[in-house]
């Protein structure tokens, strides 16, 4: 079996901040601390360097990309509808700490964020980003779509129902008070918002895209 790759995890905003050289000691900076900022790094070194300089450089950046699609399956696809928001939803594990968020697609300019959430899945993030961004968008009575990298939240929106197999208990509380919610603002509101799915191998990583993968 190989050997699993040394990380080193900067901390912008938590508890303590600094670099940490494991997971476990990262994730009790940030665990139920709201709007944490971290990510990994492949060196000590870097990580390092990071934490001197700004987070805004270092989180959420869009990774150099070349898409392998064809000419002609690009010119099919085409460029994405700038008159948009983009939702995405990072999970440190399966359950794991989990956050969500949404920006403008073009800007890239945070317009929300939620999180980090001690216990939860990438999909009930991308879930309650999705409704976070229809119910935004519906009280500021704006016509821009929503793009989503994820194909489950799109059909659990379109039923009306977050059908995640995540046991409820106590750690995931205040989650699942914010699933509820979702599901009951879908139950009871009209929208007439479209929700595209993002076209990563043409476009690369969708503009919400944490950045830490």
């Amino acid at each position: 079996m190989a050997k699993k790759k040394q990380k080193y995890y900067t901390v912008w905003k938590g508890h303590n901040t600094g670099v940490f050289d494991n997971w476990n000691d990262c994730k009790a900076q940030i665990k139920d601390y709201q709007g944490a900022l971290y990510k990994s790094f492949p060196t000590f070194e870097a990580a390092k360097a990071a934490f001197k300089g700004n987070y805004k450089d270092f989180i959420g950046q869009p990774k150099t990309f070349k898409s392998t699609l064809s000419p002609v399956e690009l010119q099919k696809i085409g460029q994405p509808n700038y008159n948009s928001i983009s939702v995405d939803a990072a999970s440190s594990g399966n359950p794991g700490i989990m956050e969500y968020r949404g920006v403008d697609t073009k800007s890239k300019k945070q317009l929300f964020i939620q999180g980090p959430f001690p216990e939860g899945t990438n999909n009930i993030g991308e879930f309650l980003a999705i409704v976070h961004g229809l119910a935004m968008l519906k009280k500021n009575n704006s016509n821009r779509i929503i793009y989503t990298d994820s194909k489950t939240a799109m059909s659990w929106v379109k039923k009306k129902n977050c059908n995640t197999k995540l046991p409820r208990n106590e750690k995931n509380k205040a989650l699942f008070e914010l699933v509820d919610r979702a599901v009951s603002w879908l139950k009871n509101n009209d929208y007439t918002t479209t929700i595209v799915k993002w076209e990563t191998k043409a476009w690369g990583e969708i503009p919400a895209d944490f950045g830490r993968k």
